[in-house]
């Protein structure tokens, strides 16, 4: 039930995006997408759950579900290239870090915009994260995920230990999906 309540927002702006009446953007927009939703997928290629990215005037919102991943902690991130090339989905790039910060969410000078908390899945594999942990991204920074070549979710094979600059020894990358433009469609 919590999941449902939290998702409404986001269900709403998918209903909303797909009318054909037109309405004007809110001055204080900062980024140009209200949803970005991507299929993550294995290193076989398989569909293993879905991430969507919420835009609220530069506050974004993630949702995260994954299924049949090894049990415990998991570091993940939104990376710089909309590319999910297995088995190392190393064409995926660094982390999305278009303010120019260090890693990690407790690194005391701050995080990439990218860094998110380790991913904890239980012990079927299963795995779901609601969180505005990307917050209110200034100066159009949320734009950069629709960059020319776009942006991706990671999820890495251990978990982030949430403060070593660049990347927190998570481990190798497991799990990808390219960022698509919902209201592109």
């Amino acid at each position: 039930m919590r999941k449902l309540m939290v998702l409404s927002p986001l269900l709403i702006l998918v209903a909303c995006n797909n009318q054909s009446e037109e309405v004007d953007a809110p001055e204080t927009a900062s980024a140009a997408f209200e949803i970005l939703r991507a299929d993550i997928k294995n290193t076989d290629g398989e569909t293993i759950g879905e991430a969507i990215i919420g835009n609220d005037n530069g506050n974004l919102l993630l949702d995260l579900t994954v299924s049949t991943i090894n049990p415990g902690s998991h570091g993940f991130h939104i990376h710089t290239v909309g590319s999910c090339e297995a088995p190392d989905f190393k064409s995926a790039g660094g982390h999305w870090n278009p303010l120019g910060a260090e890693h990690g969410i407790e690194n005391p000078n701050g995080s990439h915009a990218g860094d998110l908390p380790n991913l904890d899945v239980d012990d079927n594999g299963n795995a779901t994260l609601v969180q505005f942990s990307l917050g209110d991204l200034a100066s159009g920074a949320a734009d950069t995920l629709l960059d020319e070549d776009g942006g991706a979710i990671v999820i890495h094979a251990d978990a982030d230990d949430l403060s070593s600059d660049p990347a927190g020894n998570a481990g190798p990358r497991i799990a990808c999906g390219v960022l698509e433009n919902m209201d592109a469609s």
